[in-house]
């Protein structure tokens, strides 16, 4: 890999490259991760606007999931999530959503398997009494050349990516009352994808856009709104604001800077609460301005 930092296409190159290394030896949950504490996102004039709502974050134990969690439990919700390997980092999480006052509890399940998805919604259920919020934010990112992908690559970041949130959706809107929301994370690289090798990742994020809208006219007539929130680059542990590459991403960013995690958890938190009643179908991309 070579390539001089003014050749953009190398150097996302590169970056992809290590990307994808980095994913190779990261969990599903992992992938997105930091660790986060409670930042006041939520308190304020409107912190109570979903006193009494109760939300699912899916792959919430760290990084951005993590981050709307809180952001949520600060808006008054209780709040469920599922994790598959960060069990330390989900029971603190709960901890500290359950000092803001709220319910909140933590779900060992894996989001490429139908059957731990159902179960984690009934699980949801039981233990805060209802479904009102679906964050659909587990993910995986698997980085390589269509050459060089393999069949069971493409096949795990269709069940995660794809898969996962429209088996979410379709488990959770049996317990969806009128007012309901469905929240998916997205990427901002499923409009502009920077450089190679991310074609088949983006590709999963780009069939969330089609989800996205189809799912709204679908449940419109139930007054529940259905939003995409697409992140740009975000300052994780996998995608650190400090790693080699950071230089590079910045610059794809008008305001020259990282998302941090609770960036995007003020968007998915906004469209959650009944300001944002009118607001459904639609694509919120948290990317600095990368794609201006």
């Amino acid at each position: 890999m070579s390539g001089r930092i003014g050749n953009g296409v190398c150097v996302a190159t590169a970056y992809f490259e290590a990307q994808r290394r980095a994913a190779e030896a990261t969990s599903k949950e992992e992938w997105t991760s930091t660790g986060v504490k409670a930042t006041g996102i939520g308190k304020g004039l409107t912190m109570q606007e979903l006193a009494g709502k109760n939300a699912l974050v899916t792959g919430g134990a760290r990084g951005i999931g993590a981050a709307i969690a809180i952001a949520l439990s600060e808006k008054g919700a209780n709040v469920a999530i599922t994790y598959e390997r960060s069990a330390d980092s989900a029971e603190r999480l709960v901890r500290t959503i359950e000092e803001n006052g709220r319910k909140a509890v933590a779900i060992k399940a894996d989001s490429a398997d139908p059957v731990a998805i159902q179960r984690s919604v009934d699980e949801t259920v039981r233990a805060l009494g209802g479904l009102d919020i679906l964050v659909n934010n587990a993910a995986i990112a698997r980085y390589n050349n269509i050459a060089d992908f393999t069949v069971e690559d493409i096949d795990a970041l269709l069940a995660v990516n794809v898969r996962g949130p429209v088996l979410a959706a379709k488990a959770a809107i049996p317990h969806l009352k009128e007012g309901g929301r469905i929240i998916t994370i997205g990427s901002a690289g499923a409009d502009r994808i920077a450089g190679v090798p991310g074609t088949v990742y983006y590709m999963t994020k780009g069939a969330l856009q089609a989800f996205n809208r189809g799912l709204a006219r679908e449940l419109g007539a139930r007054d529940i709104t259905v939003n995409l929130v697409q992140p740009g680059s975000t300052n994780t542990d996998s995608n650190p604001e400090t790693g080699e590459f950071a230089d590079y991403q910045r610059g794809l960013s008008a305001l020259g800077r990282f998302n941090q995690p609770e960036d995007v958890a003020a968007a998915v938190a906004f469209l959650a609460t009944p300001t944002a009643r009118q607001i459904t179908g639609t694509i919120l991309t948290v990317d600095g301005g990368a794609l201006a």
